[in-house]
Protein backbone atom coordinates (compact mmCIF):
# COMPACT_ATOMS: atom_id res chain seq x y z
CA UNK A 1 0.00 0.00 0.00
CA UNK A 2 1.02 3.59 -0.58
CA UNK A 3 1.88 5.66 2.47
CA UNK A 4 -1.37 7.65 2.43
CA UNK A 5 -3.64 5.07 0.83
CA UNK A 6 -6.96 4.05 2.38
CA UNK A 7 -8.69 0.89 1.23
CA UNK A 8 -12.31 0.00 1.93
CA UNK A 9 -13.44 -3.57 1.30
CA UNK A 10 -16.90 -5.12 1.23
CA UNK A 11 -17.09 -8.91 1.39
CA UNK A 12 -20.45 -10.30 0.30
CA UNK A 13 -21.25 -13.98 0.63
CA UNK A 14 -23.51 -16.53 2.23
CA UNK A 15 -23.45 -17.93 5.74
CA UNK A 16 -20.96 -20.74 6.14
CA UNK A 17 -18.42 -19.42 3.64
CA UNK A 18 -16.20 -17.75 6.20
CA UNK A 19 -16.41 -14.13 5.06
CA UNK A 20 -16.28 -13.03 8.71
CA UNK A 21 -13.16 -15.11 9.29
CA UNK A 22 -11.53 -13.81 6.09
CA UNK A 23 -12.17 -10.23 7.16
CA UNK A 24 -10.62 -10.85 10.56
CA UNK A 25 -7.53 -12.52 9.06
CA UNK A 26 -7.04 -9.66 6.61
CA UNK A 27 -7.53 -6.92 9.20
CA UNK A 28 -5.19 -8.62 11.64
CA UNK A 29 -2.55 -9.08 8.92
CA UNK A 30 -2.72 -5.36 8.17
CA UNK A 31 -2.09 -4.61 11.85
CA UNK A 32 0.92 -6.93 11.86
CA UNK A 33 2.32 -4.94 8.94
CA UNK A 34 2.01 -1.75 10.97
CA UNK A 35 -1.17 -0.56 9.30
CA UNK A 36 -4.44 0.48 10.90
CA UNK A 37 -7.65 -1.47 10.29
CA UNK A 38 -11.22 -1.96 11.41
CA UNK A 39 -13.29 -5.07 10.79
CA UNK A 40 -17.07 -5.26 11.05
CA UNK A 41 -19.31 -8.23 10.20
CA UNK A 42 -22.97 -7.91 9.31
CA UNK A 43 -25.49 -10.72 8.99
CA UNK A 44 -29.12 -11.40 9.75
CA UNK A 45 -30.11 -14.89 10.79
CA UNK A 46 -26.99 -16.90 11.66
CA UNK A 47 -27.62 -19.81 9.36
CA UNK A 48 -25.90 -21.44 6.45
CA UNK A 49 -26.53 -19.86 3.03
CA UNK A 50 -28.18 -16.73 4.47
CA UNK A 51 -26.69 -13.44 3.19
CA UNK A 52 -23.64 -12.28 5.13
CA UNK A 53 -21.28 -9.33 4.69
CA UNK A 54 -18.07 -8.19 6.31
CA UNK A 55 -16.34 -4.84 6.00
CA UNK A 56 -12.62 -4.12 6.25
CA UNK A 57 -10.93 -0.73 6.30
CA UNK A 58 -7.14 -0.57 5.97
CA UNK A 59 -5.05 2.58 6.16
CA UNK A 60 -1.60 3.83 7.04
CA UNK A 61 -3.33 6.37 9.29
CA UNK A 62 -5.80 5.98 12.14
CA UNK A 63 -9.18 4.62 11.04
CA UNK A 64 -12.15 6.14 12.81
CA UNK A 65 -15.00 4.86 10.65
CA UNK A 66 -16.80 1.68 11.67
CA UNK A 67 -19.78 -0.27 10.46
CA UNK A 68 -20.93 -0.78 6.89
CA UNK A 69 -18.63 0.21 4.04
CA UNK A 70 -20.85 2.21 1.69
CA UNK A 71 -18.21 3.19 -0.86
CA UNK A 72 -15.72 0.34 -1.25
CA UNK A 73 -12.56 0.32 -3.35
CA UNK A 74 -12.75 -3.47 -3.45
CA UNK A 75 -15.76 -5.80 -3.46
CA UNK A 76 -15.29 -9.51 -2.87
CA UNK A 77 -18.12 -11.83 -3.95
CA UNK A 78 -17.84 -15.15 -2.13
CA UNK A 79 -20.79 -16.92 -3.81
CA UNK A 80 -22.29 -16.69 -7.33
CA UNK A 81 -25.81 -16.36 -5.85
CA UNK A 82 -24.88 -12.92 -4.54
CA UNK A 83 -24.97 -11.84 -8.20
CA UNK A 84 -27.30 -14.29 -9.91
CA UNK A 85 -30.00 -14.43 -7.22
CA UNK A 86 -29.47 -11.14 -5.40
CA UNK A 87 -28.58 -12.84 -2.11
CA UNK A 88 -26.94 -9.84 -0.52
CA UNK A 89 -27.77 -6.78 1.55
CA UNK A 90 -26.46 -4.41 -1.11
CA UNK A 91 -28.21 -4.19 -4.48
CA UNK A 92 -26.94 -4.15 -7.08
CA UNK A 93 -23.95 -6.09 -5.80
CA UNK A 94 -21.55 -3.34 -6.94
CA UNK A 95 -23.52 -0.46 -5.39
CA UNK A 96 -21.21 2.27 -4.08
CA UNK A 97 -18.08 0.98 -5.81
CA UNK A 98 -15.63 3.83 -6.18
CA UNK A 99 -14.38 4.83 -9.60
CA UNK A 100 -11.43 2.66 -10.56
CA UNK A 101 -12.41 0.05 -7.98
CA UNK A 102 -12.03 -3.71 -8.29
CA UNK A 103 -14.39 -6.66 -7.92
CA UNK A 104 -13.21 -10.19 -7.11
CA UNK A 105 -15.76 -12.91 -7.86
CA UNK A 106 -15.72 -16.56 -6.82
CA UNK A 107 -16.95 -18.29 -9.97
CA UNK A 108 -15.84 -20.69 -12.70
CA UNK A 109 -17.32 -18.55 -15.48
CA UNK A 110 -18.39 -14.91 -16.07
CA UNK A 111 -21.60 -13.99 -14.21
CA UNK A 112 -22.16 -10.26 -14.66
CA UNK A 113 -24.85 -9.31 -17.18
CA UNK A 114 -24.27 -6.86 -20.03
CA UNK A 115 -26.11 -3.96 -18.40
CA UNK A 116 -24.07 -4.22 -15.21
CA UNK A 117 -20.89 -4.57 -17.27
CA UNK A 118 -21.63 -1.26 -18.97
CA UNK A 119 -22.16 0.43 -15.59
CA UNK A 120 -18.89 -0.99 -14.32
CA UNK A 121 -17.09 0.10 -17.49
CA UNK A 122 -18.35 3.65 -16.87
CA UNK A 123 -16.79 3.42 -13.41
CA UNK A 124 -13.51 2.27 -14.96
CA UNK A 125 -13.76 -0.74 -12.68
CA UNK A 126 -11.89 -4.01 -12.97
CA UNK A 127 -13.45 -7.46 -12.61
CA UNK A 128 -11.46 -10.51 -11.57
CA UNK A 129 -12.58 -14.13 -11.31
CA UNK A 130 -11.14 -16.94 -9.23
CA UNK A 131 -12.73 -20.41 -8.87
CA UNK A 132 -12.18 -20.26 -5.12
CA UNK A 133 -14.56 -23.02 -4.06
CA UNK A 134 -13.21 -25.47 -6.62
CA UNK A 135 -9.62 -24.72 -5.67
CA UNK A 136 -10.42 -24.99 -1.95
CA UNK A 137 -12.00 -28.40 -2.49
CA UNK A 138 -9.09 -29.61 -4.60
CA UNK A 139 -6.24 -28.28 -2.48
CA UNK A 140 -7.64 -28.26 1.06
CA UNK A 141 -10.25 -30.99 0.66
CA UNK A 142 -13.17 -28.82 1.72
CA UNK A 143 -15.28 -25.96 0.38
CA UNK A 144 -15.11 -24.52 3.91
CA UNK A 145 -11.70 -23.16 2.91
CA UNK A 146 -13.24 -20.98 0.17
CA UNK A 147 -12.49 -17.92 2.30
CA UNK A 148 -8.76 -18.66 2.30
CA UNK A 149 -8.83 -19.12 -1.48
CA UNK A 150 -10.54 -15.74 -1.78
CA UNK A 151 -7.76 -14.17 0.26
CA UNK A 152 -5.32 -15.77 -2.17
CA UNK A 153 -7.15 -14.20 -5.08
CA UNK A 154 -7.14 -10.84 -3.32
CA UNK A 155 -3.41 -11.06 -2.61
CA UNK A 156 -2.71 -11.75 -6.28
CA UNK A 157 -5.02 -8.93 -7.31
CA UNK A 158 -3.65 -6.39 -4.84
CA UNK A 159 -1.03 -6.89 -2.17
CA UNK A 160 -2.57 -5.04 0.74
CA UNK A 161 -0.44 -6.90 3.29
CA UNK A 162 2.66 -9.03 3.25
CA UNK A 163 2.36 -12.79 2.85
CA UNK A 164 4.18 -13.29 6.16
CA UNK A 165 1.58 -11.15 7.95
CA UNK A 166 -1.22 -13.22 6.41
CA UNK A 167 0.45 -16.38 7.63
CA UNK A 168 0.94 -15.01 11.14
CA UNK A 169 -2.68 -13.86 11.22
CA UNK A 170 -3.93 -17.33 10.28
CA UNK A 171 -1.73 -18.93 12.94
CA UNK A 172 -3.22 -16.57 15.51
CA UNK A 173 -6.80 -17.10 14.32
CA UNK A 174 -6.75 -20.89 14.10
CA UNK A 175 -4.18 -21.53 16.81
CA UNK A 176 -6.31 -20.38 19.71
CA UNK A 177 -5.53 -16.66 19.65
CA UNK A 178 -7.64 -14.12 21.49
CA UNK A 179 -10.62 -13.63 19.22
CA UNK A 180 -14.28 -13.61 20.22
CA UNK A 181 -16.36 -15.26 17.48
CA UNK A 182 -20.10 -15.85 17.22
CA UNK A 183 -21.33 -19.39 17.77
CA UNK A 184 -21.67 -20.12 14.07
CA UNK A 185 -18.30 -18.62 13.15
CA UNK A 186 -16.57 -20.53 15.95
CA UNK A 187 -18.23 -23.76 14.81
CA UNK A 188 -17.02 -23.21 11.24
CA UNK A 189 -13.48 -22.53 12.45
CA UNK A 190 -13.61 -25.76 14.47
CA UNK A 191 -14.91 -27.68 11.46
CA UNK A 192 -11.99 -26.49 9.35
CA UNK A 193 -9.26 -27.00 11.95
CA UNK A 194 -10.72 -30.40 12.85
CA UNK A 195 -9.66 -31.76 9.47
CA UNK A 196 -6.00 -31.49 10.46
CA UNK A 197 -4.00 -33.20 13.17
CA UNK A 198 -2.00 -30.05 13.85
CA UNK A 199 -2.60 -26.36 13.23
CA UNK A 200 0.79 -26.20 11.51
CA UNK A 201 -0.47 -28.68 8.90
CA UNK A 202 -3.52 -26.54 8.30
CA UNK A 203 -1.45 -23.37 7.91
CA UNK A 204 0.85 -25.12 5.43
CA UNK A 205 -2.18 -26.21 3.41
CA UNK A 206 -3.65 -22.72 3.57
CA UNK A 207 -0.44 -21.22 2.20
CA UNK A 208 -0.58 -23.72 -0.66
CA UNK A 209 -4.21 -22.77 -1.22
CA UNK A 210 -3.41 -19.04 -1.32
CA UNK A 211 -0.73 -19.66 -3.95
CA UNK A 212 -3.02 -21.84 -6.07
CA UNK A 213 -5.86 -19.31 -5.96
CA UNK A 214 -3.52 -16.50 -6.90
CA UNK A 215 -2.25 -18.44 -9.88
CA UNK A 216 -5.83 -19.03 -11.05
CA UNK A 217 -6.86 -15.37 -10.90
CA UNK A 218 -8.06 -13.94 -14.24
CA UNK A 219 -9.17 -10.44 -15.21
CA UNK A 220 -12.37 -10.07 -17.23
CA UNK A 221 -12.14 -7.38 -19.92
CA UNK A 222 -14.90 -4.77 -19.69
CA UNK A 223 -16.56 -3.10 -22.70
CA UNK A 224 -14.47 -0.27 -24.04
CA UNK A 225 -11.24 -1.61 -22.59
CA UNK A 226 -8.40 -3.42 -24.28
CA UNK A 227 -9.62 -6.98 -24.75
CA UNK A 228 -13.29 -5.97 -24.30
CA UNK A 229 -15.83 -5.41 -27.03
Amino acid sequence: MNATERVFIRMSGLGGQGAVTAAHILGSAANKDGLESTVNPFFGAEKRLAPAESYVRISSEKVYEKGEVLYPNIIMIFHPHVITMGKCYTMPFFDGLQEGGSILINADEPLVNDEDLRHLADLKAKIYYVPATGIATKVAGSELSTNIAMLGGLYAMRKLTSMEALKESMIERFGGGKFVASGTTAALDDAVTGKFAKVSQMIEKNMELIAAAGAALTEFPLPGTKGGE
